[in-house]
């Protein structure tokens, strides 16, 4: 049997900003997506501290050390610039396997989303 687990995440990050017009996914600082082994295009499970809202999309690297992180496309109406989300992937596992998996937790700074 195999079993859906978290993989990675980015604990309390702030959403610098959201754009409708873009064709959809999330951009994450790169710094923050090798930290937290998160690969473009991989899904994620974003969850908004401020509103309770929950969505999936995808990952894209936005510029290193640069904090970014925008929500796109759909997804930009589910936040609001300021807001504090966190960003969750999955892994599958087998059932054994899972039981001594540890992911990869990220707690970036939420002022400005660098690593400390």
């Amino acid at each position: 049997m195999q079993i859906q687990v978290v993989k990675s995440k980015i604990h309390r990050v702030t959403v610098t900003g959201a754009d409708l017009n873009y064709i959809g996914s999330i951009t994450i600082d790169e710094a923050l997506m090798e930290a937290s082994n998160i690969v473009e295009g991989e899904k994620v499970s974003i969850v908004n501290i401020n509103n309770g809202a929950r969505l999936e999309t995808y990952a894209i690297k936005g510029n290193r050390n640069s904090g970014d992180i925008t929500l796109n496309g759909p997804a930009a109406r589910m936040v609001q610039k300021g807001d504090i989300i966190i960003i969750i992937s999955y892994g599958i596992l087998d059932f054994e396997e899972a039981k001594t998996f540890k992911p990869t937790l990220v707690f970036p700074n939420e002022k400005d989303n660098t690593l400390t």
